[in-house]
């Protein structure tokens, strides 16, 4: 069994504290989403620390109230088992560099995703007569009282989604970083054989991360998802992980300039 290195041992160190933070304190997790976990920019529950907290915040309860383990249990493996060897071969500060500008590279892409879904309804809104401070004023009261002729506006239930969904939603945890740290590895060391827990069956890593990715893909596309899973926050973390890598690859980068 391969053992641990410094940072990736610190970052799941944080990890771990968060998440039994959000366990104890609060109501079902509430008050450390609340503070921590990555708002809407337009929202008014957005603090600018939520950029790098949300990162190291996970799903605690789940919507019954029960303990969620899965969460926080898979992406902490994930950053052991990837994590590990690329900062042994990179050194420390490249490695905080990588999962930090991952995890960024993830939140941009998604929460652009949503600005851009966000802007598309407010404008249907705006052009058939809405005012645009009249509703905000409604998103902010979170109350979902919304003006029924939204509903014929924006195509129904699902078009009105679009605008709450993503000014209400929170996004939080590791995965972004994560996929960019797989992305890394799967570059770094293309010849590993990976499996998957329900396929048993060893594959190289340069075509075990690429089916992966393609997998996201697909759910982010079709918007079909097995749970609240941010398909593109996925993707968004292996982009920025492969043009890190790529570049590094490419100009033979010299770890010592990071220590």
């Amino acid at each position: 069994m391969r053992g641990i290195s410094d940072t990736v041992k610190h970052i799941i160190i944080i990890n771990v504290i968060f998440w039994v933070a959000t366990l104890l304190i609060g109501s079902n997790g509430e008050f450390m989403e609340s503070l921590f976990a990555m708002h809407f920019p337009l929202n008014d529950g957005f603090k600018p620390w939520q950029i790098i907290t949300h990162m190291f915040m996970h799903a605690s309860f789940d919507q019954g109230g029960g303990i969620v383990f899965y969460h926080i249990l898979f992406n902490m493996f994930g950053v052991w088992m990837f994590g590990t060897p690329l900062e042994q071969m990179w050194g420390k500060k490249k490695f905080i560099f990588f999962y930090i500008s991952a995890g960024l590279g993830s939140l941009l892409l998604y929460t652009g995703i949503l600005y851009f879904q966000f802007s598309a309804a407010l404008d249907t809104l705006i052009a058939a007569g809405f005012e645009r401070a009249e509703i905000m004023e409604t998103l902010r009261s979170g109350d979902y009282m919304y003006d029924k002729r939204w509903l014929a506006t924006l195509g129904g239930e699902e078009g009105v989604g679009d605008l709450l969904r993503p000014f209400n939603g929170v996004m939080l945890g590791a995965s972004g970083a994560l996929y960019g740290v797989l992305v890394a590895f799967a570059m770094t060391f293309p010849n590993t054989p990976l499996m998957l827990i329900f396929l048993p069956i060893p594959i190289k890593a340069k075509y075990f991360v690429p089916g992966v990715l393609c997998i996201d893909l697909f759910f982010g596309l079709t918007s079909y998802s097995i749970g609240p899973i941010a398909h593109f926050a996925h993707i968004g973390g292996a982009i920025a992980g492969f043009i890190m890598s790529y570049y590094w690859k490419k100009n033979s980068f010299n770890k010592t300039r990071w220590n």
